[in-house]
C-alpha cells in the first residue's frame, strides 16, 4: 500500500509542479519514447537474468506492494514450533522428534501453524538442522558454521531480484539519452520545417531524457529498495531459528533458548517474553 501511495505522491508532485509552472501535459505524452526506453530496459533485463530470476522478481514486486513481511504473529508461530520440537526432544526423545521432522506436513505440531508450513524453505531449514541434532555427534560450532554458509546462500538468492532491478535502474538514464538522441536525429531530419514543428520535435526528444531519469529514480529504484526491505525482514526468521537452536544445542532450556531467538527480532515486531511464553506453552502442550 505504501508503494502505491508513494508513487501517487511522486507522480502528483512532478506532474503537478510541471503544470503549475505553465507546462502542457500533452507535450509529455510521447508513447514511442516510452516504448524505446522501457522496452530496451526490459529486454536487457531478460537478457541478463535467468527465467527463475524473472519470476522471482515478479514475485518480489508483488510482495513489496503487499508489504508481505513477517509480523509478530509469524515470529510467534516460528518460536512455537521450535519450542514444540525442543520440548519433545527433552521430554520424549529423539525418535518422536524424528517422526515430526521426517513428515512435517502430517505432524500435529506443524499443522497447528499452517503459515510456517506453507513456507517450505523455512520448514526445510528447521527440519534439516533438527535432523542433524537427532543424528548426534555434531558439535554446535560445526552446526553454526553450516548454518552461516546456508544463510549466506539464502540471502544471495533472496536478494537476486534486488540486484537485477538495481542494474536496470542504473541503465535507465542512459537509455533515456539513447531515446533523446534518436529524437534529435528525427528533429534534424526536419530542420527545414517551421520553428514550431522543429521545437515540438526537439521537445519530444528531451522527454526521453526525462523519462529515463524519472522511471529510474522515481519508480524502479524505490521498488527495488522496498523488495530488499521486505525480504531482509523475512530473512530474520532464519536467524531467529539459528540462534534458538544453537542455544538449545549448547545446553539451554527450551524457554531460555527461545529468548536467544526472540532477541534477534526487530523491535517493532518483537513479541514480549510473556507473549512468547503463553504461545509456546500451548504449542508444547499440543506436541506432548
Amino acid at each position: 500500500m505504501n508503494i502505491i501511495l508513494g508513487l501517487i505522491i511522486v507522480f502528483g508532485s512532478i506532474l503537478g509542479g510541471y503544470v503549475a509552472m505553465g507546462g502542457y501535459l500533452r507535450v509529455l505524452y510521447q508513447p514511442f519514447e516510452f516504448l524505446i526506453i522501457c522496452g530496451a530496459a526490459f529486454g536487457t533485463f531478460v537478457v541478463a537474468n535467468s527465467m527463475r530470476t524473472l519470476k522471482d522478481t515478479a514475485r518480489g514486486i508483488k510482495e513489496a506492494i503487499g508489504n508481505d513481511s513477517p509480523k509478530k504473529r509469524d515470529h510467534l508461530d516460528t518460536l512455537s514450533i521450535l519450542y514444540g520440537l525442543m520440548r519433545t526432544m527433552r521430554a520424549k526423545g529423539r525418535n518422536d522428534v524424528e517422526a515430526i521432522i521426517d513428515n512435517p506436513s502430517e505432524s500435529e505440531l506443524f499443522q497447528t501453524f499452517p503459515k510456517v508450513l506453507r513456507n517450505e524453505s523455512l520448514t526445510s531449514f528447521i527440519c534439516d538442522y533438527f535432523r542433524l541434532i537427532v543424528i548426534g555427534n555434531v558439535r554446535p560450532h560445526e552446526i553454526e558454521a553450516l548454518m552461516d554458509e546456508e544463510l549466506h546462500t539464502l540471502s544471495r538468492e533472496e536478494l537476486r531480484p534486488v540486484h537485477a532491478l538495481n542494474t536496470v535502474s542504473e541503465a535507465l538514464p542512459a537509455l533515456g539519452i539513447v531515446a533523446a538522441v534518436l529524437g534529435v536525429i528525427k528533429a534534424m531530419g526536419a530542420i527545414d520545417q517551421e520553428p514550431e514543428v522543429l521545437g515540438g520535435l526537439i521537445g519530444a526528444a528531451l522527454v526521453g531524457t526525462f523519462l529515463g531519469i524519472f522511471v529510474s529514480y522515481g519508480v524502479v529504484s524505490p521498488i527495488s529498495n522496498k523488495i530488499k526491505s521486505v525480504r531482509e525482514r523475512r530473512f530474520r526468521l532464519y536467524v531467529e531459528v539459528k540462534q534458538t537452536m544453537l542455544a538449545f544445542m549448547n545446553g539451554a532450556a527450551p524457554q531460555i533458548a527461545l529468548e536467544h531467538g526472540r532477541k534477534t527480532i526487530a523491535s517493532e515486531d518483537r513479541p514480549t517474553i510473556d507473549e512468547v511464553e503463553e504461545e509456546t506453552m500451548n504449542a508444547g502442550a499440543g506436541a506432548a
